[in-house]
């Protein structure tokens, strides 16, 4: 068994139609997305962990427990956070009004919003475009749909893979947008996932959340969480493939790889971004210790602007590590940056300076902090903040 790369996105696995369109939220660019399964899917999602929830998160979190669906509308240019008794009623319109011009029942619709928070959703625009939107939708119509996600994101992400079993062959697809407020548990981020295997709902919602703990969970731009995050899938059964046993292993080992290629392309896409690092903590007494490690060092914005400026400043790293609340001895710390060693026993080698500037040139490396502590290891994605990210966020309602 093994998975292959393939064209396409949330369209490339079997029955499945999806498209995009502009309805006037966003000024003449795409801003409402329709995803539709031919027949009724097994579902599942992970959301925000932001305490304050945006309306179509609370209303897709209710539909998608029930474990099927058949269609996700998603616009962008609104988030529909903060909004109220409005917002929760807004979010079910859209729900209803895609329900009825698909002729499928409202429990089958899952609902997403993206975009500037606490302004009133214009449903009725809304409302017109779905009705407009149901009409155009396509087999071809995945990567429309991922145009019409995106807020600050320079460029749409899309991917898909091919799985071959001994009982057939089956698909999953993916889109995802998100470069700002982008922090683990969730980012800040939309990502729809869809395939053509046969699921359980438990099955599915256990291999999703193992993918997003490798994935979406392990991604920072700028450390600030969302109100709106959400990562959906929806599994068909239309490749007539049964996901169970050796075949449902290969699905959850390529769904980790289709979330992968997509928080990959999030961080590349971080707003104002320039480089892409992966920061890798080994050494610690536990796995527990080396993710606090990880997601202070990951989310450090002395880190992050040393990465911009191309500044082997290590003791950044170090002071981010000793105020992650891990147990270290820094005598036994020992850093890389690339594969050049810049630290040694807690000490750093003016050598290793030159050459690790060098590395730090490149758009993407690694940078290694081994507490030599224990056995305890945990990887997370990165970026740097550049001027850039200021001016968009600054400009951001402007």
């Amino acid at each position: 068994m093994g998975s292959k790369k393939i064209r396409g996105g949330v369209t490339a696995p079997r029955g499945f139609k999806a498209g995009g369109t502009s309805c006037g939220i966003k000024k003449k660019q795409p801003d409402l997305g329709l995803l539709v399964s031919t027949k009724r899917a097994t579902a599942a999602g992970v959301f925000t962990t932001n305490l304050v929830k945006a309306a179509p998160v609370v209303v897709s979190r209710e539909l998608v427990s029930r474990g099927t669906a058949r269609a996700v509308i998603a616009n962008s240019g609104n988030a529909n956070a903060c909004t109220g008794e409005k917002g929760l009623k807004d979010a079910w319109s859209m729900v209803k009004t895609t329900a009825k011009v698909l002729g499928i029942p409202p429990e089958e619709v899952l609902v997403c919003s993206t975009g500037t928070i606490g302004e009133p959703l214009p449903i009725e625009i809304i409302q017109g475009g779905i009705e407009r939107l149901a009409a155009i939708i396509g087999t071809q119509g995945g990567e429309a749909f991922a145009r019409a996600i995106i807020t600050t994101d320079s460029f749409p992400k899309e991917t898909a893979r091919e799985v071959t079993t001994s009982r057939g062959s089956f698909r999953i697809g993916g889109t995802a947008k998100g470069a700002g407020m982008i922090h683990p548990t969730m980012a800040t981020m939309l990502a729809f996932i869809t395939t053509d295997l046969a699921m359980e709902p438990h099955d599915l919602q256990r291999s999703l959340e193992e993918a997003v703990d490798l994935s979406f969970n392990r991604i920072s731009v700028d450390g600030d969480t969302s109100t709106n995050d959400t990562v959906l899938i929806l599994a068909n059964g239309a490749s007539g493939v049964e996901g169970e046993g050796k075949t449902l292993e290969a699905f959850t080992q390529a769904l980790k790889e289709v979330c992968q290629e997509l928080a990959h392309m999030i961080v590349r896409d971080g707003e104002g971004a320039t480089k892409v690092v992966k920061i890798v903590v080994k050494g610690a007494l536990s796995h527990s210790e080396a993710e606090m490690a990880v997601r202070r060092v990951a989310n450090s914005l002395l880190v992050k602007t040393a990465l911009y400026g191309e500044d082997p400043n290590w003791g950044r790293l170090a002071a981010a590590l000793g105020s992650s609340g891990c147990i270290l001895e820094p005598e036994r710390l020992q850093i890389w940056i690339g594969e050049v060693q810049i630290v040694k026993g807690g000490t750093g080698l003016p050598s290793a300076e030159d050459p690790a500037h060098q590395v730090m040139g490149q758009r993407e490396y690694t940078i290694t902090l081994d507490l030599g502590m224990g056995e305890g290891e945990y990887w997370m994605w990165t970026c740097d903040l550049s001027y850039e990210y200021i001016r968009i966020n600054a400009e951001y309602r402007s």
